[in-house]
């Protein structure tokens, strides 16, 4: 079972996206996982409760959602993120990937000053332990063919759609 020493409490919720887990420390939402996804944590031993960031992450899903598109990402709670330092900086560049905008793993690799990082980066992004907020779905191949998601390619699918990028 993963150990999250930093995680302070949880909440389990309806998203438009199915339900999620969400985690905080005390710094900022550190988890949002979708039902069934890889890597979701089995359990968390850390007490459910309501709390504002819990909100905003909820409020932000529903606008992603939303049509008409919002023409900017939705206002995200504080993120805490738990990861390495190299992850940590992975997941830094996913928030730089503009909405409707895609780049790739080597890209990323290539602007974290590791142009032979392509693999770990996608290790990385696998990892993203905040889904959807931390867009890894803008992140493809390095044809721009669709990869990996760890909420299942569909999921991926129409996140993209939804920002109006045509598969």
């Amino acid at each position: 079972m993963p150990h999250f020493p930093a995680l302070r409490a949880q909440r389990h919720a309806d998203s438009p996206y199915g339900r999620v887990l969400l985690a905080r420390t005390d710094l900022g939402l550190a988890g949002l996982w979708n039902a069934g996804q890889a890597h979701h944590p089995p359990m968390l031993s850390v007490p459910e409760e309501s709390h504002p960031w819990f909100d905003t992450a909820l409020a932000a899903l529903e606008a992603w959602g939303a049509w008409p598109r919002p023409q900017n990402d939705p206002p995200l709670p504080p993120l805490d993120p738990q990861g390495t330092p190299f992850q940590l900086a992975v997941w830094a560049r996913l928030l730089t990937i503009p909405r409707g905008g895609l780049t790739s793993y080597g890209a990323i690799a290539q602007g974290l000053g590791q142009p032979q990082a392509s693999r770990a980066v996608g290790a990385a992004v696998g990892r993203n332990p905040i889904g959807i907020l931390l867009p890894c779905h803008r992140v493809v191949g390095a044809r721009g063919e669709l990869t990996g998601y760890a909420g299942g390619l569909p999921l991926k699918t129409l996140l993209l759609q939804q920002e109006g990028v045509l598969i």
